[in-house]
């Protein structure tokens, strides 16, 4: 059972440097913490928790956007910035209007960063320094480059209401120094993208690192809150 005082407003959270951006919290539950809410973006609203199908290519596989809206009522759905930066590509979105003129969808998307994509890219010679990383398509096998603030860029071109911060992934079973690594170079990254971000009709989430190591999991939650 969800508790929230009748006698008191329901608490409400703005989004500094955000025009259209707020969480409103509904109710919460004392014993397991569970909490209901609603994200207002600049395309509607998003009842939490959420049922977020995978659109990775601005499509979501097998369904059609009639079932997506009328069957499952998605109030959300997810791109992939790697694989949209690839194909159809920046210049494509961009001359359409973004992705929700470009897929024809009219309520809120949020698109993860590219990160995991470009980690899963090892065997191809990926390579990962403080900049950013360097890595090769999987499509024609060019070269790309992404930093953090290119990967902002390529968000705010996308124009999805809720964008990642550039991270770095550690595999499963990495030693500690590996996945506290990449769990600073996060941070770092997230420092950075949050300086460039430029939109104000996009809400910048962040993403905790540390692998399996509970004491950099919080550690990566605790620098992570301020931002």
């Amino acid at each position: 059972e969800a508790h929230c005082s009748k006698n008191q407003a329901p608490a409400t959270a703005r989004f500094a440097n955000h025009h259209t951006m707020e969480f409103t919290l509904k109710a919460s539950d004392k014993e397991t913490k569970a909490r209901a809410g609603v994200v207002k973006t600049a395309h509607g609203e998003i009842e939490t928790p959420i049922f977020m199908p995978v659109g990775t290519a601005g499509s979501v596989k097998a369904v059609h956007q009639r079932e997506l809206k009328e069957d499952i009522n998605a109030q959300i759905i997810l791109g992939n910035t790697y694989h949209l930066y690839l194909r159809p590509g920046l210049d494509v979105l961009k001359s359409a209007g973004g992705l929700h003129e470009f897929i024809g969808w009219d309520r809120p998307i949020l698109t993860d960063s590219g990160g995991y994509q470009v980690y899963s890219l090892a065997s191809t010679g990926r390579k990962i320094n403080e900049e950013g990383v360097v890595f090769k398509s999987h499509i024609d096998g060019s070269k790309h480059v992404f930093t953090p603030e290119g990967v902002m860029d390529i968000q705010r071109t996308i124009g999805a209401d809720i964008i990642m911060a550039f991270d770095v992934c550690s595999e499963y079973g990495a030693d500690k120094m590996q996945a506290e690594k990449a769990m600073r170079t996060t941070l770092d990254w997230l420092d950075r993208c949050k300086k460039y971000h430029q939109r104000k009709d996009q809400m910048l989430f962040s993403i905790i690192q540390g692998n399996m190591y509970e004491d950099l999991r919080l550690k990566s939650l605790k620098e992570t809150v301020p931002y």
